[in-house]
C-alpha cells in the first residue's frame, strides 16, 4: 500500500499542496502523470503537466518529466498550486504601491489595513480587487483577471507582497517556498528587552482551541504545524525592542504567535496581547506616552521589509527592500526620543 502524505505548508494555508508518495513494491511500470492521477483525488492532467513543467515533480529527489515511468519503491513528491477559490472578484480602483512588475510577477508594497483577498467579512476593497483594476487599466490579459497569490500577509501588517500573473509562475514559486529558498525578513517592535542579541523560536503553530481567530504555539508538537522563526535585536529602547525576524517556515500569524509565546508580543497587537502596557513604569507621563504611540500605530507593529527569490522565468536573483511606513517610523522616533530623555517621563 502506498504511503501517502499531504502537507499544506504556506502561511496562506491553501495556496499550495505537497504530496509525498512511496510507490508500492509491486507497482508495474506506469507513466507518472497517470500514476499521480490515480493516487491524488481530483487532480487534473493539466495540473500534473504544470507541475512537471515547473520542475515540481521529483522522483528520488530528482526532477522528472510527465512521461517518466514509476518503478517499485520510488519516492515521489509533487508540489502544486491550488486553484483560486470560487469567489467573485471585480475591479475596484484602489491605490497600489507597485514596486516591480514584469510579464510574470508583480510586487507591491502593501499599506496597513488593506486586506489581501476576499474572505469572511471582507468581500470587496481587497488587494485582488485592486489588482484586477490595474490589469484591466493597463490592458493586461491575466488568466483569471486578478492574478495568483504567492503568499499572504495580514491585513494590518505592511510591506512587500508578491503575486504571479499566471498559474505556471505560481507553481514554480511554490517550489521555492516549499524549499525555504524565498528570503523574507520583517521588522517588528515588540514588548520587553532581550538578554541575547539573536535567537530562534520553534514551536508547532495551530488555531487556538479557545479562540479560532488566533493562532497559538503547541510546545508538545501534537497539534499544529512545525514553525521556525529567527530574530536579531536591531535596537533597544528599554521597555520595547526593534527586532528583525526571518521566517524559515511560513505559518499563519507565525511572528505574532511566536513572539507572544516567548512573552514579547508585538507592540499594539490587540489579538496577541500587545495592546496593553506590558513593560515600564507606573508614572502617568509614561502611560500617556504609550497611549499616544498606540494612537499613532493602531495596529501590530510589523512590516515585511525584505523579499528575495529566484525569478521563475529568467533565473535571476531578485531582492527588494521596503522602508518603514509613516506610522511605524513615527513610533520608532518617539521611542528614540523617550530612551534619550527617559527621566522626563519618570518624574
Amino acid at each position: 500500500m502506498a504511503d501517502e502524505e499531504q502537507d499544506k505548508f504556506d502561511e496562506s494555508n491553501d495556496l499550495y499542496e505537497h504530496f509525498r508518495i512511496v510507490v508500492d513494491g509491486r507497482q508495474s511500470l506506469l507513466r507518472i502523470d497517470k500514476y499521480l492521477q490515480s493516487k491524488i483525488m481530483n487532480i487534473s492532467r493539466n495540473k500534473v503537466q504544470q507541475a512537471a513543467t515547473a520542475g515540481n515533480i521529483l522522483v528520488n529527489e530528482k526532477a522528472v518529466k510527465q512521461n517518466y515511468k514509476v518503478k517499485p519503491n520510488d519516492i515521489v513528491t509533487i508540489v502544486m498550486s491550488n486553484p483560486p477559490k470560487e469567489v467573485e472578484i471585480f475591479a475596484q480602483e484602489i491605490p497600489l504601491d507597485i514596486v516591480y512588475e514584469d510579464d510574470d510577477i508583480i510586487i507591491l508594497n502593501k499599506r496597513p489595513g488593506l486586506v489581501v483577498h476576499p474572505g469572511h467579512g471582507h468581500h470587496e476593497h481587497t488587494m485582488l480587487n485592486a489588482l484586477m483594476y490595474h490589469f484591466e487599466k493597463t490592458n493586461q490579459k491575466i488568466e483569471n483577471g486578478f492574478g495568483y497569490l504567492v503568499h499572504r500577509i495580514d491585513k494590518d501588517t505592511s510591506g512587500l507582497i508578491m503575486a504571479a500573473k499566471n498559474e505556471i509562475t505560481q507553481t514554480k514559486l511554490a517550489k521555492q517556498f516549499f524549499d525555504h529558498t524565498i528570503e523574507r525578513k520583517y521588522k517588528a517592535l515588540v514588548w520587553g528587552d532581550f538578554e541575547e542579541e539573536s535567537g530562534t523560536i520553534e514551536g508547532h503553530i495551530g488555531r487556538s482551541l479557545k479562540d479560532r481567530r488566533v493562532m497559538t504555539v503547541f510546545a508538545d508538537g501534537e497539534y499544529g504545524k512545525h514553525a521556525i522563526s529567527h530574530y536579531k535585536v536591531l535596537k533597544r529602547y528599554g521597555y520595547v525592542s526593534l527586532v528583525e525576524c526571518q521566517l524559515e517556515t511560513g505559518r499563519t500569524h507565525q511572528i505574532r504567535a511566536h513572539f507572544r509565546y516567548i512573552r514579547h508580543p508585538l507592540f499594539n497587537d490587540m489579538h496577541y496581547g500587545g495592546d496593553q502596557i506590558l513593560k515600564g513604569t507606573t508614572f502617568t507621563k509614561y502611560k500617556q506616552f504609550v497611549q499616544n504611540c498606540f494612537k499613532i500605530i493602531p495596529r501590530q507593529a510589523l512590516h515585511a521589509y525584505i523579499l528575495g527569490f529566484t525569478h521563475p522565468t529568467t533565473g535571476k536573483q531578485m531582492h527588494f527592500e521596503s522602508e518603514l511606513p509613516d506610522d511605524f517610523s513615527q513610533v520608532i522616533e518617539k521611542w528614540e526620543n523617550y530612551s534619550s530623555h527617559r527621566e522626563l517621563f519618570e518624574d
